[in-house]
């Protein structure tokens, strides 16, 4: 089996980037950037740690990431399942990696960054929703940020609603909980009462 092992084997097969692909990237926000950051409802954040590497999804309302000023960006953690892997990764590794998705929109836009976790009162309160602050805001400190182009987007037809996969085709959590614990967390029961749990904790 042919395995590609050095850099200079990696340059030799792809050759060098397209002016594009270096001319978009820059150390701060740009108005373009903030455009696409401010659309988006979700972000996949990238963390590293002693265990090894998380990569977690965030989704709130458009523009739920704060723009602080062109260097930084500031991210709410709202309620979840408490494992804290990315807050973990971050206390003892500060880099981090966000990909923004808009719907309908091919194009993504990265961040790459250090960023550690704020539980200053008055920062969690800002970012109150119905009356529930995060229990903590990661910031941000930003270093690089360029849009990645759409061609996985568009061979994946990610946004095209005739390729969306029926929800029923799919094992459930409850399912999927029952089955790697012989039965003892999880099930139908679990299934029937996420949809309530969740839209009273969602924030």
């Amino acid at each position: 089996m042919s395995v590609i092992r050095t850099v200079e084997e990696l340059e030799a097969l792809y050759g060098v980037p397209q002016a594009a692909s270096t001319a978009k990237e820059v150390d701060r926000i740009t108005p373009h950037y903030r455009a696409f950051i401010e659309a988006s409802p979700f972000a996949v954040l990238a963390t590293s740690g002693p265990e090894g590497l998380d990569c977690s999804p965030r989704g709130d309302l458009p523009g739920f990431v704060r723009i602080a000023d062109d260097r930084t960006l500031m991210l709410p953690d709202r309620r979840g399942n408490n494992r804290v892997d990315s807050l973990r990764n971050i206390v003892r590794d500060p880099r981090v990696a966000l990909l923004f998705l808009v719907p309908g929109s091919g194009t993504t836009l990265r961040v790459n960054g250090r960023a550690h976790l704020s539980t200053d009162a008055t920062l969690l309160e800002s970012f109150a929703v119905e009356g529930k602050p995060p229990r903590s805001v990661m910031v941000v400190a930003v270093e690089s940020v360029y849009f990645q182009c759409a061609r996985a987007i568009i061979r994946s037809e990610l946004w095209n609603p005739e390729r969306h996969v029926d929800p029923a085709s799919l094992p459930t959590p409850g399912q999927i909980l029952a089955a790697l614990t012989e039965e003892r967390v999880g099930g139908e029961a679990y299934d029937q009462a996420w949809p309530e749990k969740a839209r009273q904790t969602m924030w």
